[in-house]
């Protein structure tokens, strides 16, 4: 069975020597010292490798039960869900006024990297109640707040996100769920709904859906949508659990992979539900909740990818094939292993250095959240929506790619179920579709991101790299410096050919936006590395008490540099090649 390890020591080495949040202007960043993180993150990190990782597969064979209109998870999950709740994981960076302990964002997204890793399906029902939470926080009433907000803290009641129906998935005006106005002011739901993670299960006394429909009489299409709150069972005045409510599970989702999630079928028969935010506007309120799930989605991209590289270094340390080329480094044994061979450490030096600056990427974008939402900082705010589809859109496109690489690794055994690696690739294939399909991230970046507030957010982009580039460009630092900037140029060179191109043939844009999603992510992966560089040069300087350390960070960032961000030049002629190659064929000769 696969084993995993919290990488606390490297979430912190991000935390502190790279973004050096403690000295941070960020409210609530100036109590992050190094020993209260290590304290949060070695808890974690036990919980995680202790208690909710031996659940991993047994949750990928088991999956849950669909009987007599009761959902039944996996043995053990209940008593694991018990203990994270006990320790108020759920509610971290949620507000103490309803229980929460209203510690920052990035906190949180930290430890939810180490419980995404240990056990991605468990940990999805935590973290969708979260996003409906945030949700509820920013749009709901101050009853709404006071009814759900507390239990929702703690997991006593879970959440979910309702917007799939079968016959529209991205283009959601299509949707068909109504909701009839009521004399009390509440709405009748009826309708059907598809691929609803945490939909229902044992673990909680109740399941707060939110879910988008459209009110009898309203706008059409996507104008028309809100998004309503809708109990499985009715909350009575004095806060507890009252009556069932028209909302029934159809069935479970047979899928591909997160077999320890319920994935369901909703059924809503004239179901009681209470409008969330302003009529007609349900999109907005819902994308609180999408924003911060798509980062969320990203880290679970990361997740899969850390647990099975680590699997996979062990195995090639462990697993004796061939002879090195260059001598045998293990003479007294019948063969060397497997991490002798230069493509073996290929494979493993691309998982690791996507890794690490995918993990240095993602916390930085925590980061630039907290100070939106708690410094009124506008300008990151700008930059991480800007970013939000790269976060989402290449962290998984490249952490489900490192799951098939660390399954390479394995030979014909990663593709035996007894040695676990197929589920890291079936769990972390789910997390390129969810919360909006990549192909539709890249069409959100492009369409969308690059000239929102006049592109300036872009631009700020382009002129930190150029900053950080001119101020660190001599010395030790130019084997760093002087790949990015060429990476960079590519990105804007692409961004110059849709400003050309893109208003008089739209699809030239179009037709590029993946490659310029991908593009995007390998610059700021080389940005990180960058900064990763720099602050390990300092540390052995200065004299550090680990310079292994800080060597290795340093052989793996001249292996992003020199392997990974030159594909950027690629990327750009792709892009650059335009809409022909793409388009030309008639849709009757596919």
């Amino acid at each position: 069975m696969p084993s995993y390890t919290a990488p606390t020591k490297d979430i912190q080495y991000v935390l502190h020597d790279v973004l050096n949040i403690s000295n941070s202007e960020v409210p609530g960043y100036a109590d992050l010292d190094r020993e209260f993180t290590e304290a949060i993150l070695d808890a974690a990190g036990q919980l995680a490798s202790e208690v909710i990782a031996p659940l991993n597969t047994v949750g990928d064979t088991e999956g849950c039960t669909f009987e007599n209109g009761v959902i039944t998870t996996p043995t053990g999950f209940k008593a694991a869900f018990e203990q994270v709740k006990e320790g108020g994981w759920p509610g971290l960076d949620l507000p103490e006024e309803y229980g929460g302990q209203g510690l920052p964002y990035l906190i949180s997204t930290a430890v939810g990297e180490l419980f995404s890793g240990a056990n991605q399906a468990f940990t999805m029902y935590q973290g969708l109640t979260h996003g409906a939470a945030s949700a509820i926080l920013v749009h709901g009433t101050e009853d709404q707040k006071a009814t759900y907000l507390p239990k929702m803290t703690s997991c006593e009641w879970t959440g979910t996100m309702n917007l799939t129906e079968p016959h529209c998935g991205t283009d959601l005006g299509l949707m068909r769920t109504k909701a009839e106005p009521q004399d009390d002011g509440s709405y009748k739901i009826s309708g059907q709904k598809i691929f609803i993670s945490a939909g229902d299960h044992d673990m909680s006394d109740n399941v707060i859906h939110l879910v988008l429909g459209k009110i009898v009489g309203g706008p059409e299409g996507i104008k028309g949508v809100s998004l309503f709150i809708v109990p499985k069972f009715l909350v009575n005045e004095d806060g507890s659990v009252g009556a069932r409510n028209g909302v029934s599970v159809g069935s479970i989702e047979e899928k591909m992979g997160i077999h320890g999630n319920s994935t369901c079928v909703m059924n809503y028969d004239e179901a009681t539900g209470y409008l969330l935010g302003d009529m007609h506007k349900g999109m907005r309120a819902m994308f609180t909740m999408m924003n911060e799930a798509r980062l969320g989605v990203g880290m679970q991209g990361l997740a899969q990818a850390e647990a099975a590289y680590q699997n996979a270094v062990i195995y090639a340390k462990d697993r004796l094939q061939g002879r090195a080329v260059t001598g045998a480094e293990n003479p007294d044994g019948p063969a060397d292993p497997l991490i002798v061979h230069p493509d073996i450490r290929r494979n493993l030096m691309d998982q690791k250095s996507f890794i690490e600056g995918a993990r240095a990427f993602m916390l930085w974008g925590a980061q630039l959240i907290d100070a939106g939402h708690k410094g009124g900082d506008t300008a990151a705010e700008g930059l991480v929506s800007l970013m939000t589809p790269v976060l989402k859109g290449f962290l998984t496109d490249k952490g489900y790619e490192a799951t098939v690489n660390a399954q390479q690794v394995y030979g014909g055994h990663g593709y035996i179920e007894e040695w676990g690696m197929s589920q890291f690739t079936r769990d972390a294939r789910i997390a390129m579709i969810y919360e909006g399909a990549n192909g539709v991230q890249a069409l959100d970046l492009v369409g969308r991101k690059l000239a929102q507030d006049g592109g300036k957010h872009v631009m700020a982009f382009f002129d930190m790299v150029k900053t950080f580039c001119k101020e660190n460009g001599d010395g030790d630092m130019a084997e760093f410096v002087d790949p990015l900037k060429a990476a960079s140029k590519d990105l804007q060179s692409a961004g110059m050919y849709f400003m050309q191109n893109g208003m008089k043939n739209p699809n030239a844009a179009l037709s590029g936006s993946y490659d310029f999603m991908h593009l995007f992510g390998y610059v700021c992966l080389g940005l990180m590395w960058g900064r990763m560089a720099k602050t390990s040069l300092t540390a052995l300087a200065n004299g550090t008490d680990d310079p292994e350390f800080h060597k290795n960070k340093l052989i793996t960032a001249r292996y992003y540099m020199a392997r990974s961000l030159p594909m950027t030049g690629t990327l750009l002629k792709r892009i650059e090649s335009g809409a022909d190659p793409v388009m030309a064929l008639a849709a009757e000769a596919f």
